[in-house]
């Protein structure tokens, strides 16, 4: 079964910020997850490159509008790659498949008789690349994200007929399955309920968007443009680009994954343009929350704006994935505070898990050949580590394809803790010292071998470079065809060799901040 899911097309006026960072690492862990669940997945990120404001600073930094995009684009797709994110394709909006497809869109929707003609008149934010709801008589008015003047504009425009789709939209919002989380419904249902307005798809004046048909001088509008780049992802399998071929393609998507500002754009405007267009809507839309960092928000005239590429060569990949999709709950807003992170990354990754698989090994190598004691009663699925193992496995498959990373996280690491737990409680250290206690200790440490064992295997969506490590010192991998039988209790192999055990997560120690 097919399975697509999106990022954001982040907007490339600037490199790529922590925000962008952790909406992707949410989608690859999730398209990971799927992956193992054998559904067919295709993991869509990409750039939306057009607009005024992408145009303004191309020309401040005295580059064509083309080379500034390059230029962004090329380090998000290195970092992508640096990150080690599984997407499937990564689509540019300045490619010419792009542009096919927006027109064969747009003549689909003025087919339907939702373009019309109108005069725009309003304050205007370059950088929202949107109209702002100031009263015309407003003195010298800001726009209250970017803090900065907004720009009166009195221009001819082409606009989508939003008005025409009231009712079919209020019955979608109306829908608990397609907004997610569910603190996110209701703000989009008073939103549809004021009444929706027709809304602007073109620009006159701005140079850098794709061309409108038969009506020179306009460029489309970058939410247009930009929104059609996950149909033009999917179609960019080297066929022709044809609306016709998405239905086996991946169309409709499972889940567009966004930033909450942007909300309205992917669950209002975007199904209507699906439904002008005779498109099936996307199945669901899911807003989370914004970062700030210890308690503010970041921005650069505060200079305390993290750069995920150094959190990546200082910290690696498995301390800010864990740290960010253990402890925010994917859809609030989350705050960065560094020595929670530490103390996170060290307690949980460090010391319960890693020096609970080290010690493990290192007594079963002392005691049992360097293998895996024999399992006897331990293979038995009323054993206590197997029923919190199989309750923690339901917990991780109803929670990933929520995105309720928190939750699956936090259930794996009680996994560990209640592993951690029997071993302190059996003392097998002590109980070796005794006669006859040889096969009850064997079987104590098969029942913690087998559970990390697990535990490794349920990481693998969250933090595959440690799963990768927890299984390798176990002398066992992943079988991503197999995932699910792999997870049954009891499949660890008594008398199989267990590798000479070394740290698989080093402590993070951090100076300085960050």
């Amino acid at each position: 079964m097919s399975y697509t899911l999106t990022t954001p097309l982040y907007y490339v006026n600037d490199r790529p910020h922590l925000g962008s960072t952790y909406t992707t690492l949410a989608c690859d862990a999730l398209a990971r997850f799927e992956r193992l669940c054998l559904q067919e997945v295709t993991f869509v990120t990409g750039v939306d490159e057009h607009g005024q404001k992408i145009q303004r600073t191309a020309e401040r930094q005295q580059l064509s509008p083309q080379d500034h995009c390059d230029r962004v684009s090329s380090r998000y797709r290195e970092l992508w790659n640096q990150w080690g994110i599984s997407e499937d394709r990564f689509v540019r909006t300045t490619n010419p498949r792009h542009l096919e497809l927006v027109m064969q869109f747009y003549e689909r929707v003025k087919a339907s008789g939702d373009i019309v003609v109108g005069k725009q008149t309003g304050w205007y934010c370059v950088d929202c690349e949107e109209y702002k709801d100031d009263p015309a008589e407003a003195e010298s008015p800001s726009c209250s994200i970017h803090r900065k003047p907004l720009e009166w504009r009195d221009e001819e425009n082409l606009f989508f007929r939003l008005s025409r789709y009231q009712s079919a939209i209020e019955e979608l919002v109306a829908r608990d399955d397609f907004i997610a989380p569910a603190s996110r419904r209701q703000e989009v249902r008073n939103f549809v309920a004021q009444g929706l307005r027709d809304f602007s798809i073109s620009r006159v004046n701005v140079s850098w968007g794709l061309p409108v048909p038969d009506h020179p001088g306009h460029t489309f509008y970058v939410w247009f443009d930009a929104l059609l780049g996950y149909l033009t992802a999917l179609l960019d399998d080297g066929n022709p680009v044809s609306l016709d071929r998405l239905a086996s393609c991946g169309w409709p998507a499972s889940v567009h994954v966004i930033g909450k500002d942007i909300l309205r754009f992917h669950a209002v405007f975007w199904p209507a343009m699906c439904m002008s267009a005779g498109l099936p809507v996307p199945q669901k839309v899911f807003g989370h929350g914004f970062l700030t960092r210890e308690g503010q928000k970041m921005g650069k005239s505060l200079g305390n704006v993290l750069d995920p590429e150094l959190l990546l060569e200082r910290c690696g990949t498995d301390a800010v994935r864990w740290y960010l999709l253990r402890d925010i709950q994917f859809g609030d807003d989350g705050d960065f505070q560094q020595q929670r992170f530490v103390d996170l990354v060290n307690n949980d990754l460090a010391n319960t898990i890693g020096n609970l698989l080290n010690r493990t090994s290192s007594m079963a190598r002392k005691w049992f050949d360097d293998c895996v004691p024999p399992a006897g009663s331990a293979a038995a699925t009323d054993h206590p580590l197997a029923c919190k193992a199989i309750e923690t496995v339901k917990t991780v498959m109803e929670a990933m394809p929520n995105l309720a990373f928190k939750t699956a996280a936090e259930g794996i690491l009680q996994l560990a803790i209640a592993a951690n737990g029997h071993l302190n409680d059996t003392a097998p250290w002590s109980r070796m010292k005794e006669p006859g206690q040889e096969v009850s200790v064997g079987e104590d440490l098969f029942a913690v071998l087998e559970t990390t064992r697990i535990v490794g295997l349920l990481l693998a969506p969250l933090l595959p470079d440690l799963s990768q490590r927890i299984l390798a010192q176990l002398g066992q991998s992943l079988d991503s065809d197999d995932w699910s039988n792999q997870l049954i209790w009891g499949r660890l192999s008594s008398g199989s060799a267990l590798p000479k055990p070394t740290p698989v997560m080093q402590r993070l120690e951090l100076d300085e901040p960050l």
